[in-house]
């Protein structure tokens, strides 16, 4: 969360941010409560509709928060038209690309002003590091949150950076490995008698594929499903797999898998994470570079006892 607090940290008492409804439950507990208790105003909208969003600005609007990938519903936004919108009235947009990585979107290509990523997941990739960047073009705006860096103390130490640099050399190959193995999978599980929907924006069957192949050059490794039955029989997975380990975090060579609803998102109010889609039979999975067979076997061997 350290970049994200430095970037909301630019905000003043009286600013406006709009945030898009469905995103990380850390980055939700971030925004209401301590940016709210600093005296800025936090909206949150569904930029998926563009009328909404529009709705939502007011005259002291300075920023707008995205995800996409949104973590854990998999919805996509247009981030070149979030932008544009942003533009029209003043506004910096945010993208938190930590699901994708640069290898596989580029949110400054699209309009964005601020990309923030977890370093602990996906660029750093061993799950050993707790780290975040924010990259900018406008140097002005990063002197500013280099300041902030500074005066906060949010940026990273010399170790934590040697692994995360170590980590880049070996990022591509990683997230194509990760990306064909979570492919498989969810094309796996789509097909299960089990599982109700499969939330992955490489599928055919998602909402926004056409816009996931116009402004992602890959679908990454992380991805959500609803198992039938409710919350009983998703515990009763979570407690049934071997390869896969339950953990909240994501973006590491080993296979990880959780619950939103009382892990990542607890701190969402339930009637928020209802809202939105975060149900109780909703599983999220990160799934790693281990051989896709042995994968797959491990969820399978779980879903018979469902």
């Amino acid at each position: 969360m350290a970049a994200e607090a430095t970037v909301l940290a630019a905000l003043s008492a009286g600013d406006h941010v709009l945030v898009h409804d469905d995103l990380y439950g850390g980055t939700y507990r971030l925004l209401t409560s301590v940016v709210t208790r600093h005296g800025a105003a936090v909206d949150f909208v569904n930029m998926r509709d563009p009328a909404a969003l529009r709705r939502a600005f007011r005259p002291n609007t300075k920023m707008l928060w995205t995800e996409s990938p949104t973590n854990p519903l998999m919805n996509l936004l247009d981030l070149r038209a979030v932008a544009a919108v942003a533009k029209e009235h003043g506004a910096i947009t945010v993208c938190d690309n930590t699901f994708l990585s640069p290898y596989f979107q580029r949110p400054l290509d699209l309009g964005v002003d601020v990309v923030v990523h977890s370093t602990t997941k996906y660029i750093n990739g061993h799950s050993d590091v707790v780290g975040g960047a924010a990259i900018v073009r406008d140097p002005d705006l990063a002197e500013r949150i280099a300041f902030l860096q500074n005066a906060l103390g949010t940026c990273s130490g010399p170790q934590d950076s040697f692994l995360v640099l170590r980590g880049v050399k070996t990022l591509a190959v990683r997230m194509e490995a990760h990306n064909r193995n979570a492919l498989r999978l969810a094309r796996w599980l789509e097909r299960h008698p089990k599982v109700a929907a499969v939330l992955h924006p490489g599928l055919e069957s998602h909402p926004q594929h056409a816009l996931a192949r116009e402004q992602m050059t890959g679908f990454g490794g992380t991805f959500s499903f609803r198992v039938k039955g409710g919350r009983a029989e998703a515990f009763r997975l979570l407690s049934s797999v071997q390869l896969f380990i339950l953990a909240e975090s994501l973006g590491g060579v080993e296979s990880l898998i959780e619950h939103p609803a009382s892990m990542t998102h607890l701190s969402m109010p339930e009637d928020v994470r209802t809202a939105v889609g975060i149900t109780e039979d909703l599983i999220r999975v990160s799934v790693g570079i281990e051989h896709g067979d042995d994968l797959e076997a491990d969820l399978a061997r779980a879903l018979d006892k469902v």
